[in-house]
Parts: C-alpha cells; structure tokens; sequence
C-alpha cells in the first residue's frame, strides 16, 4: 500500500526537557539591522525557540534595546543565553537573570538556559572546564541546561551526566560561517548521546543546516548566517527548508554507496540489437 505523502513526510516533534518543538530551527535574536528585520525573519523561519542574551537586554546594548516587546513570547519559547560570560560564576550568575527575564515575558515555567563560558575574546571558544561547572550548579538549581561545547564526545558525555538536556557542539566558531569544519566529531557524538544535540555555531549557508541533519543531529541553531545575510527574511526561510529536508533525508535513508557505477534501468527486458 501506497501511503499519501502527508503521512510518509511526517516527523515526530522535537522534545526538550519534556517540552516539544515541531520545527527543528532554532534561531537568535541578535545582529539584525532593525529589529523589523529580525520579526519577519522569525516569522519566515518557521521557528519556535529563540535565544536572546541576557547580558545585552539588561545593559540595553545596541540591537537589543526594545527587543523583548519586540517578540510574541506567546508564540515563541525563550532560550535565554550567557553570552559575554568569561567563568562559570558569571554564567550562574546571568542564568538566573534569564530565568526572572522569561517570566517578565510570561512564561513562568521556563527553566531553559543556553549555557555559553567563553574566556577568549579572540576565537570565542567554549571553556570546557567552566561550562561543565557551570552546568552542575545550574541543573541543582533546577535549569534546564542546554550547552554550548566543543565538538568533544567526551565532555558530551559528562554534561549528559550531570543532567543536561541537550548538548550544542559548535560546527565551526561562531560566526564564521565556515559550516561543518568537526564533521567527525559531531557524528560520534550523536551516535552517543542519550539528548538531543543540536548543532550550534558555523552555519553559513542552507547546506550547512541540511548536512548538519543528515548526519542526524536532532535540531540546528542559527543566528549570524541569517541576520547578516543581504536579504536576512527570505535566508530565513531558505534555512528552514534546509532543515527540513536535512532532517527527512535522515529519518528516510539513505541508499548504500558504491565503489562503481550502478545502472539505474534493469538489464532484463532489452530489446536485442
């Protein structure tokens, strides 16, 4: 029997710490040149988790003055982030900040936190050792953490230990929009997670998203690639289709590599020359 394709496309939602998510795009908040960019860009995305850091919206920094009104949080699930955090004290720190931030939007059950310790001003790589002390503290106190790590199997092992609920290895650094560079990497860690690992950081292009799922990563993050894109509304929109397609791609399968060519019309019933 031939299922109708609404029935053979259909995916299972996206579950994080028992809260479900039927678009796999998450998206940020930051680096848009007007924030009515950054509404139709969310809209077009598709997406239903947004990050907005913490530190920028409390100091009132340029691109975030005005953004929490700016958002429907009846529609969209906050993900508060600790960018601009250096040690795992200042992420506990604005963690709990973001937490008091998501209930001043209404959602007082929000315990979610994108947790970010990056010491290095230069290459804004993520502090192992900060974030999985960070992570500790912050899962006692009762958050719902989600971490941004190296693309390191192990530390991913150890902050599914602790009891984060996700884990967001970066594809390249931040911004940089190099796509995929720890490939390798990621697929062992997929291949080992207990959570969802949702890839974060070095997302360029619509391709990048799509390869991201196919290797079977359970979500992607973007935010630089589609806010500094030169037409930020329609790249949304262009990343969401990639995720999706990436993500069916994976759950369809594959078919098996060759080492040779394979013809693709059968060899019985040729007409004889």
């Amino acid at each position: 029997m031939v299922l109708p394709l609404s029935s053979t496309t259909e995916d299972q939602p996206l579950r994080i710490a028992g809260r479900s998510f039927n678009s796999r795009l998450l998206t940020g908040t930051g680096k848009y040149p007007d924030l009515a960019t950054m509404q139709a860009s969310l809209e077009a995305s598709g997406c239903q988790m947004v990050t907005v850091a913490v530190r920028r919206i409390q100091s009132g920094a340029a691109g975030h003055r005005g953004l929490m009104d700016a958002v429907d949080w009846s529609r969209l699930w906050m993900l508060p982030n600790t960018a601009g955090c250096a040690t795992a004290e200042e992420a506990v720190r604005t963690a709990r900040l973001g937490r008091e931030l998501a209930r001043l939007a209404g959602q007082e059950d929000n315990t979610f936190v994108k947790l970010e310790v990056i010491p290095d001003p230069r290459y804004l790589l993520p502090d192992p050792i900060g974030t999985l002390l960070a992570a500790k503290q912050l899962v006692k106190e009762g958050f719902s953490v989600l971490p941004y790590i190296n693309a390191d199997p192990l530390l991913a092992r150890r902050l599914e230990e602790v009891g984060c609920v996700t884990v967001m290895p970066l594809g390249s650094p931040i911004g940089s929009g190099q796509g995929l560079r720890n490939r390798d990497n990621i697929r062992l860690m997929i291949e080992g997670a207990g959570v969802p690992v949702v890839v974060d950081a070095g997302i360029g292009v619509p391709s990048d998203a799509a390869e991201a799922m196919e290797l079977g990563a359970d979500a992607v993050l973007i935010n630089t690639a589609i806010a500094q894109a030169g037409t930020p509304v329609v790249m949304a929109r262009a990343m969401a289709l990639a995720t999706q397609a990436g993500r069916l791609a994976h759950v369809s399968g594959r078919m098996p590599q060759h080492h040779d060519a394979v013809a693709s019309s059968p060899h019985h019933g040729r007409i004889g020359g």
